[in-house]
């Protein structure tokens, strides 16, 4: 089984050497646009083989999209990242014609894969995938609420003191400041966050989860990769296994949530299918104004993508 990854700079990279790591797959394909970047990070991360105890061979490959024949799953990071003072909705342009050239050639060697898309702004990029790809949306999906939820995990095990590991969380919403932290869903080993953390400093978390993306660019300089790396690999782990988990995905709206025609991050059950289900979670009333507002500003760089007529 073989799994590619497009884009071999600091998130694809990690994405690849996660997999590999992991060993659930024969083969973990790296490309990238720069001769010889994918080569070089892809023997690094093959000459921990020995090292690490696994058997995936990891194979580096300058725009040579017939060795991602017949994957089974493509994450695809390719694009520029964001800039100190630079928002995700500046980078549409630029990033749209990656991703739409990117899943044309991914199609054309391996027409039944599933896309996950990492790069930004990730909803609308999502979107350009799907809209470029045009088969069913339960096969385009975007990596998002399982690396904001992390964030989310590891600022409240900080404050908690305990293991990220008895943490259990969902967020929901775009990608960026208007993201939709849930915390009337988040448990600390079944029990409910609050008996932990008080409202006040559970605000205060929510918040800096919403800038989390930012708060790194802030401090690097540049977008964060450990995090969304692994992400994307956890992500390409449930695929392969089947595992069937439920993480937020941004994944295609027909009417749940009242929403239609938009990609947004919600609860699914990830599979060997891609997106198998779409769990429509009990929102009050202010939780729902949240996810509506963040649909519409995630529609508004939607029309932004629209009107400038990269994918037809």
């Amino acid at each position: 089984m073989k799994v590619t990854v497009v884009g071999a700079g600091n998130v694809g990279a990690t994405c690849a050497n996660v997999l590999a790591n992991n060993d659930i797959v024969n083969e973990v394909i790296l490309l990238d646009i720069k001769e010889g970047v994918a080569e070089g990070k892809a023997l690094d991360i093959w000459e921990t083989a020995a090292v690490n105890h696994y058997s995936t061979r990891t194979i580096g490959v300058t725009n040579d999209y017939k060795r991602t024949a017949n994957s089974e799953v493509v994450v695809i990071t390719s694009g520029i990242p964001r800039k100190p003072g630079m928002s995700r909705d500046d980078l549409i342009s630029t990033n749209a014609g990656i991703v739409k050239s990117v899943t044309t050639s991914i199609l054309e060697h391996s027409p039944d894969t599933k896309i996950i898309v990492v790069s930004n702004p990730l909803d609308v990029m999502t979107y350009c995938a799907y809209l470029t790809a045009k088969v069913d949306s339960s096969r385009v999906f975007g990596m998002a609420g399982i690396l904001d939820t992390a964030r989310y995990k590891a600022f409240l095990a900080t404050e908690i003191d305990c293991s990220p590991k008895d943490i259990q969380a969902v967020l929901m919403g775009g990608h960026g400041d208007t993201m939709v932290p849930l915390p009337r869903y988040t448990t600390v080993g079944g029990i409910p966050v609050t008996e932990f953390v008080s409202n006040e400093k559970l605000d205060a978390i929510v918040q800096r989860t919403k800038k989390g993306g930012g708060e790194i660019v802030n401090l690097l300089g540049t977008s964060a990769w450990y995090a969304p790396g692994a992400a994307a690999a956890q992500m390409v782990e449930t695929i392969v296994r089947d595992e069937k988990r439920i993480f937020p995905c941004c994944t295609w709206l027909q009417g749940e949530y009242g929403l239609s025609d938009i990609y947004l991050g919600v609860p699914v059950v990830l599979g060997k299918n891609g997106i198998e289900k779409i769990i429509e979670l009990q929102l009050n009333d202010d939780e729902n104004a949240l996810l509506q507002d963040s649909a519409q500003h995630v529609r508004d760089v939607m029309a932004v993508l629209d009107n400038m007529a990269v994918v037809s």
